[in-house]
């Protein structure tokens, strides 16, 4: 780690699951339902129910995806990124911890009109996998829960399961899914169980899922649809729960908004402050503060190291909210972590700061230490 201005924790990395994880971790009730794989590697042609768990991703997407991973991990995606070899890679980067996002689960959970219970099912497949994936380098490997928003019930069910394991964090999807923002009511008691069990809930997009998702009604290629997804979801997400209130009846609520940038906020956070002052009349009710002063008490945002603007990001927010996430393994991760670090650092005074991103404010939002 020598190399490394300091150890460094990555707020955002993903597991590949690999294809049988659902016949062999699925409810014995759910298995004859349990998704299939067919003939081309991974998960490209795996489906639910007889349906892809994604649509509109370009055909050469694939082929240039599965070149680039085998110039960047060669051992990991030969193994198909299992928990050996993702270690092996991960250390090789300086990441001392890393935090895990599904891959496949970001669409297969999200399937608009899939049956709640079913999709309660595998989601506890995942989660039990997960689980021993972790296990099998639990100084390196942390966990960070999935959930399914088809069942807000079954979404409280699984999280006091996994709270139950030490687990202290969440994944959700930003989109409006089943007709329901993250601020309707249905998810309230959610939000109570979350605040009580101290639990983070990191809001995480994944494009080309089979849901309403922004941009995706307007442009077929993979150019436009990432471009819109990201940023724009997650705005909504973070306006949703200001506008209905969640911020402001839970302030213990700890929120991350991931893979998207952090250059949007300060625009975003003007926008809202100057609707409020006009209109703030009009959610008086569930909404009794500025927006801002809402994200800069219990709001994290991941940042790119590179981006335009994280000066004014950090004047805004405080050196407090940034975390830095490498998204490995997926197709737009750079594996030149410490080119990132670098120039982090070159950007920021007296490194203090640099750490805070890369490790101290990871560790306060996920509520872990060494």
């Amino acid at each position: 780690m020598d190399k490394y201005c300091v150890s460094i924790v990555d707020a955002d990395a993903h597991v590949i699951e690999p294809n049988h994880l659902w016949a062999r971790y699925l409810d014995p009730g759910w298995r004859a339902r349990a998704p299939r794989a067919g003939a081309a590697p991974g998960f490209r042609e795996l489906t639910v129910d007889g349906q892809p768990i994604f649509q509109g991703i370009p055909e050469e997407l694939w082929s240039r995806g599965a070149a680039r991973n085998l110039r960047q991990h060669p051992e990991a995606a030969m193994a198909g990124f299992d928990a050996a070899s993702s270690a092996r890679a991960l250390r090789g980067m300086g990441i001392e911890r890393a935090h895990l996002y599904p891959t496949v689960g970001l669409w297969m959970f999200a399937i608009e009109g899939m049956d709640p219970a079913f999709a309660a099912a595998l989601v506890r497949a995942y989660n039990d996998w997960l689980r021993e994936f972790c296990a099998s380098d639990p100084a390196l490997f942390r966990p960070v829960g999935a959930l399914s928003r088809h069942g807000p019930g079954d979404m409280v069910a699984e999280l006091r399961r996994i709270a139950a394991w030490g687990w202290t964090a969440v994944t959700l999807r930003p989109n409006r899914l089943a007709g329901r923002t993250l601020g309707d009511p249905a998810y309230e008691p959610f939000w109570i169980e979350c605040e009580r069990l101290d639990v983070a809930v990191a809001i995480h997009e994944g494009t080309h899922g089979r849901l309403d998702t922004a941009g995706a009604d307007r442009f077929g290629s993979r150019f436009a649809r990432h471009a819109c997804s990201h940023p724009l979801e997650q705005m909504m997400a973070m306006l949703a729960l200001i506008e209905a209130g969640v911020l402001e009846r839970h302030p213990r609520l700890r929120v991350a908004f991931l893979e998207a940038g952090a250059g949007w906020v300060p625009y975003w956070l003007a926008r809202l402050d100057g609707e409020y002052r006009q209109l703030g009349w009009e959610v008086a009710d569930r909404v009794r503060s500025k927006p801002s002063d809402y994200v800069r008490r219990q709001c994290y945002v991941a940042c790119d190291p590179g981006e335009p603007g994280l000066e004014d990001v950090i004047d805004l927010l405080g050196e407090d909210r940034l975390l830095f996430g490498s998204d490995f393994p997926h197709v737009d991760h750079d594996p030149d972590v410490a080119g990132a670090v670098a120039r982090l650092s070159a950007r920021l005074p007296a490194g203090a700061a640099a750490r805070k991103i890369l490790r101290d404010n990871p560790d306060r939002f996920y509520r872990t230490h060494s």
